[in-house]
């Protein structure tokens, strides 16, 4: 249905927002005790409701980050908050020497989202990245070892992940890494087909690559990726962590292609901010590679995360989010493409991941300008902003963003410009 109000105008720049006193002095602590990984970090925040976010400070943001994509639900959603509460107040951790009624229950909805055939089954772990390494491990079960992952493509940070990753600066310091891996241009058929052997025993690859600036590959690749890995024999194995749990519009992004790949992995949206991962295996003779043993997780699907879990799926599916999500990433597009601002190239992406792609590299300083107006994106790369909101985002709050992206790229180039 078409949005009959008007396109928005731009609007006036609100008076910035000044990080204070308190901020300050927690930042002078995390130095002081966390490893510098992150680097400093940009905000300290104290509270949300839905798709606000307050620092110590007391300043207002409307977050656009999602959590990089986690908060599916948004900040402090009743459902999800009474659900952990709950579940936190019976039984938080039991170890997998025993199970749950909340860890078979999600496995259930999870294997049903994703329309699996009978005989497909769920691992649980605590994160994306721990997710792809159970993923390598049954690639590795085939009895080939050969992997091949796409350029740009991001897969996590730990050592078997990283193999799969293909970024040089977070690959380099740790070098060697899992031998085997061969990296090809992403949404290149003719690559991948030439790079698929009798020897591959996985072709690894995100349905839209999230880290590389939500790159969106022609519809046809993965109908390709799904035929190529099926005569050679080879797994084809979906990154879902960041589009899997409604982003796209979908539950899954390979859903929108007409595939069923041999496993799935999921992560970020699943627990709505709880930590909890999941490797998704299609059918028996995908199921029975990893046998009793042969992997495994302390924390993975305890009753604590599964709960949370079952909160998401059950909220979106009540609450209509896919067809929401479909529905807010096209008002998005639709309103940015009207402002006709000559930095902005268009807005790739699906459903609630997209990138407003910029024709300079000034991203960072972008999202450093909407940071002081009140909003939060992420310079995914020099000249692409993400935009990854909680799935309850309204299209007036992202109609705010629209108003005053103008004076954030008039803003951020003028500075550009003076150096």
């Amino acid at each position: 249905m078409s949005d009959p109000r008007p396109d928005p105008m731009p609007g006036p720049m609100p008076e910035p927002l000044v990080p204070g006193p308190r901020t300050a002095e927690l930042l002078d602590r995390y130095a002081a005790s966390l490893l510098g990984v992150f680097g400093v970090p940009q905000l300290v925040l104290d509270h949300g409701e839905g798709p606000w976010v307050w620092d110590v400070d007391g300043n207002r943001y409307l977050d656009l980050v999602g959590g990089i994509a986690v908060n599916a639900l948004g900040h402090a959603h009743p459902v999800l908050v009474s659900a952990v509460a709950e579940q936190a107040a019976a039984m938080v951790h039991i170890s997998n020497f025993y199970t749950s009624a909340a860890q078979v229950g999600l496995a259930e909805r999870i294997l049903a989202a994703a329309g699996a055939p009978e005989g497909s089954a769920v691992f649980f772990a605590n994160s994306g990245t721990e997710a792809v390494e159970a993923a390598v491990k049954l690639a590795r079960r085939t009895g080939r070892t050969d992997i091949v992952a796409a350029e740009g493509g991001f897969h996590g940070r730990s050592t078997g992940a990283l193999a799969l990753t293909h970024k040089p600066a977070y690959r380099d310091p740790f070098a060697p890494l899992l031998p085997g891996v061969r990296h090809v241009p992403y949404d290149d058929v003719d690559a991948l087909a030439a790079a698929v052997t009798q020897a591959t025993s996985a072709v690894v690859l995100e349905p839209i690559q999230g880290e590389a600036g939500v790159i969106v590959p022609d519809p046809a690749y993965l109908t390709a990726a799904r035929e190529i890995t099926a005569r050679a024999g080879a797994l084809l194995i979906l990154d879902e962590v960041q589009t899997g749990v409604g982003r796209t519009g979908t539950w899954f992004a390979f859903q929108q292609a007409g595939i069923l790949p041999d496993a799935v992995t999921l992560a970020k949206g699943l627990g709505g901010g709880v930590p909890v991962g999941a490797l998704v295996t299609m059918g028996p003779r995908v199921s029975h590679l990893l046998a009793p043993g042969q992997h495994g997780s302390t924390f993975g699907g305890n009753p604590l995360a599964a709960a949370a879990g079952i909160a998401v799926l059950d909220t979106i599916e009540r609450d209509g989010l896919l067809a929401h999500a479909t529905a807010m990433g096209e008002h998005l597009v639709a309103r940015i493409d009207a402002l006709g601002h000559p930095v902005v190239a268009g807005v790739r992406g699906a459903g609630l991941l997209r990138a407003i792609v910029l024709t300079a590299d000034v991203a960072p300083a972008v999202a450093v300008a909407a940071r002081s107006a009140g909003f939060l994106v992420n310079a995914v790369t020099p000249s692409a902003l993400r935009l990854a909101p909680p799935l309850v985002v309204t299209a007036d709050q992202l109609d705010s963003f629209v108003e005053v992206l103008p004076g954030l790229l008039d803003s951020a180039t003028s500075q550009e410009g003076t150096r």
